[in-house]
């Protein structure tokens, strides 16, 4: 399974709604037209401006369709990490750095150690949930993973990173207020998020077990 995230930002927020990593039915099928209705309904419900959010360049995706329709009216932008900037093809507006408070108060945490320079989890503390790109990974049943070593970039040095680096950048998050851990990738822990993360960080990674 493959994902993304929508969100409507908090009260007060210069943006309306938050697209994390977004993908889109093809278009012109009949999911793709559902899906583009109701999601302008949405835009027009509550007529701020769309934020799309980019957790590494692997899953730029269908951001460029989604800035491009909604640029105008009510206005759309892309943000993705300033390290990985010249990784992404589409139109990035606002380059970020680790720490920085992102639309809907999102937090970026940049985590090094898989193929890119920039890879990221975002942190809403409004719904105590981390939003992972590929840097974990659901395993079903309320448990997550992190991905294998195959995952880090292919050299002696992207391989020492990962080894080095990778679980001690996660381990980092595991300090936060953790409910729910929202994957891109397989089923997302939507409880107990802190103590599924824990656990992944004592566990072989994805496909080792």
């Amino acid at each position: 399974m493959v994902g993304c995230l929508y969100l409507e930002t908090p009260k007060g927020s210069p943006e309306g709604i938050l697209l994390v990593d977004p993908l889109a039915p093809p278009e012109g099928s009949e999911d793709g037209t559902k899906f583009y209705e109701a999601l302008d309904r949405d835009v027009a419900r509550i007529g701020k401006p769309v934020a799309i959010l980019l957790g590494n360049h692997f899953h730029e995706r269908h951001a460029q369709a989604f800035l491009d329709r909604y640029r105008s009216r009510p206005g759309a932008s892309i943000w993705a990490p300033e390290k990985g900037k010249s990784l992404f093809t589409c139109e990035v507006k606002h380059p970020f750095h680790p720490g920085d408070l992102l639309p809907g108060d999102l937090i970026a945490y940049a985590i090094s150690g898989l193929d890119g320079p920039e890879e990221t989890v975002f942190y809403d503390r409004h719904h105590r949930a981390l939003i992972c790109s590929d840097a974990i990974l659901g395993a079903g049943g309320g448990k997550v993973r992190i991905p294998p070593l195959r995952w880090a970039e292919n050299t002696p040095e992207g391989h020492e990173r990962y080894k080095s680096e990778f679980r001690t950048g996660l381990r980092r998050l595991g300090t936060l207020d953790v409910e729910m851990v929202l994957t891109s990738h397989g089923d997302p822990a939507l409880t107990q998020g802190r103590a599924a993360l824990l656990e992944a960080l004592e566990s072989p990674a994805w496909g080792d077990e």
